[in-house]
């Protein structure tokens, strides 16, 4: 299993001089890509401005979308920014769980799985310079059944191992219920707070997740505060079949992609 650095383009506070380092930093690092969570109504620098100013800091890192809200983007402009990152793209895209994004938009909301449905029709006539690799965000039976008819894998949201082991599972039985050959690539996620950053990163995730009310403190209770936590995670996620899983910074500061590379886990993550 691989590791990826989440980028902290959603962390207010966050500039594009400091993704630029982050991106620098970790592509001289243990890490296999970056990757960019995607909001509009919230304090955050865009996604694919992110990527491209991580894409033009680095030389080897993948860069990957986990994920992109694709209906709050026109098909031409997802095409279009997909051919500017290259092909070091992987492409998550979803419908995203919050309604002030759609509002701050002014997209509907209620139809956003029928879009992204249309979407997935309308890119495959919009690459240039070839496709690239398409994964699929979402927890429900829709979203597993996009991935397994039109996308190349499957994005979990993050969690306990065994909560992965359980979304993974379903994401393998629609893929094979569909009749695809081979596996779909499995993507992980997890955030982290390193160092004297826990509390920090604790709050920031109470607010980002302030929508989903009480479950909340739960997300926050799954910091990743140490090197113990990252090698007992990554252990249970290689275990439960995970390709790669990417750990996303709570905390806007240089530091802390250091520290996640000190207490990178290594080849015993390797399945």
């Amino acid at each position: 299993m691989e590791i990826g650095a989440g980028l902290p383009a959603v962390v207010p506070g966050a500039t594009l001089e400091l993704i630029e380092q982050w991106a620098r930093a970790a592509d001289a690092g243990p890490f296999s890509s970056l990757g960019c969570h995607d909001r509009l109504a919230w304090e955050s620098i865009d996604c694919f401005t992110a990527l491209q100013a991580a894409g033009r800091a680095t030389d080897r890192i993948r860069l990957a979308s986990l994920v992109l809200i694709a209906p709050l983007h026109t098909s031409t402009a997802i095409a279009e920014a997909a051919h500017s990152l290259g092909d070091r793209l992987t492409l998550g895209v979803g419908i995203g769980p919050r309604e002030d994004d759609y509002r701050a938009a002014g997209a509907d909301f209620h139809a956003r799985g029928r879009r992204l449905e249309e979407q997935l029709q309308e890119l495959p006539g919009l690459w240039r310079g070839g496709a690239p690799t398409l994964l699929m965000g979402g927890g429900g039976d829709a979203a597993l059944n996009r991935m397994a008819r039109l996308a190349d894998g499957y994005v979990h949201g993050g969690g306990p191992a065994r909560a992965f082991k359980g979304a993974a599972d379903r994401a393998l039985a629609a893929w094979y219920d569909n009749g695809r050959e081979g596996t779909p690539r499995l993507v992980g996620t997890g955030y982290f707070a390193l160092g004297d950053a826990e509390a920090e990163g604790r709050e920031f995730l109470r607010r980002y997740y302030r929508f989903v009310g009480p479950f909340a403190e739960r997300i926050a209770d799954g910091l990743l505060t140490s090197a113990g936590e990252i090698e007992e995670l990554a252990g249970g996620y290689a275990e439960a079949g995970c390709d790669e899983l990417v750990l996303f910074p709570t905390v806007p500061r240089l530091q802390q992609l250091e520290l996640l590379a000190e207490a990178h886990p290594g080849e015993e993550t390797r399945r």
